[in-house]
């Protein structure tokens, strides 16, 4: 079994982390059937956050009894001292615990910081003092946030995306935080399903030794998967390497993530996932995206305000109208037999 280290916390845990966000869209039972199947496996580390609707409820009911024997982060996107406690609280009551392993500031604009107009970065002091949590971190999807809070020497963990399609300076921020003894957590391993090989996925995280991928997981089937990965974990190899670079030359440069921070859109468009439309149809099976409820999603593009609140909110600077409008026509054209 391949574990990791996050860093100067000390947690050691199977290279498969367990990304909780999907499990917010299945009934309890099923969630709580996924979660005993992975520890059972050898799962260890369960990421979820107060964002995720009932994600930390299912979590508290699969654990309750049994929560020194799981390694579990949360996230707050608190921006005030009221918020930071109620999130807090709310959270330790949901996952039927006193404590959270790793706390983590959720996506922020901003770097938190002793001092700052926020104050939400001494509320983590002092949860931490008061034993309510063990370790402080940050989630980011700005690179320009990311290398300020590792910087900083303030956090014990960066959670940050990470995978095949990784940028040099992203990986520049991945060493920087292994040199500094900084717990890397990588998010969108598999790039919000737009890379459709998990193997390659893992081989590509594999070479990272201070790294631990969080894959989410929503079905029996993807975690089967995974968790193959735990006794025959794959290696790079040149067959690999072909792979990540065919998807680096189709993926690399303007394209949508699907992380849904420039959610909601005030004329109803499910931007996430409309934005990258034709990528998704040309890389999964397409059955999916084109039937007639998809079909009514993408036509809402249509009733785009041009209001430019989605191209301010994504954290990757993408002109999302323009992507909106880019996958729109490809939709059409698909639609209508022109290409695929």
């Amino acid at each position: 079994m391949i574990t990791v280290t996050l860093g100067k916390t000390g947690i050691t845990t199977n290279k498969n982390g367990f990304g909780a966000l999907p499990i917010q869209r299945i009934s309890d039972e099923a969630a709580v059937r996924l979660l005993h199947r992975a520890y059972e496996a050898g799962v260890t580390f369960f990421d979820t956050a107060r964002f995720y609707t009932d994600s930390e409820h299912k979590l508290g009911i699969a654990f309750d009894g049994m929560r020194d024997k799981v390694i579990i982060a949360s996230k707050t996107a608190a921006v005030t001292p009221e918020a930071f406690w109620n999130d807090l609280e709310t959270t330790l009551t949901n996952l039927k615990t006193d404590y959270l392993d790793i706390y983590q500031f959720h996506n922020p604009s901003f770097c938190p910081k002793p001092g700052d107009e926020s104050g939400v970065y001494e509320c983590m002091l002092e949860a931490k003092a008061q034993g309510k949590i063990r370790h402080i971190g940050i989630t980011n999807h700005r690179l320009n946030v990311a290398s300020e809070a590792v910087e900083s020497g303030l956090y014990e963990t960066l959670q940050f995306p990470f995978c095949y399609l990784a940028s040099d300076e992203d990986l520049a921020l991945q060493k920087k935080c292994e040199e500094d003894g900084m717990g890397f957590i990588a998010m969108k391993a598999l790039s919000g399903g737009l890379i459709t090989d998990s193997a390659a996925a893992y081989a590509f995280e594999a070479q990272f030794e201070n790294v631990l991928p969080i894959w989410g997981v929503q079905r029996e089937s993807e975690l089967d998967e995974f968790l193959s990965y735990i006794k025959n974990p794959p290696v790079m190899t040149p067959e690999i390497a072909a792979v990540i670079a065919r998807d680096r030359e189709e993926l690399i440069g303007e394209f949508c993530r699907g992380c849904g921070y420039c959610m909601p859109c005030p004329a109803g468009i499910e931007i996430n996932n409309c934005a990258r439309m034709s990528l998704m149809i040309r890389r999964a099976p397409s059955a999916a995206q084109l039937t007639e409820t998809m079909q009514q999603k993408m036509m809402q593009i249509e009733n785009c305000l041009n209001c430019g609140k989605c191209k301010s909110k994504c954290p990757y600077h993408l002109d999302t109208p323009a992507l909106l409008i880019k996958n729109l026509k490809d939709y059409k054209e698909i639609l209508a037999g022109k290409s695929y």
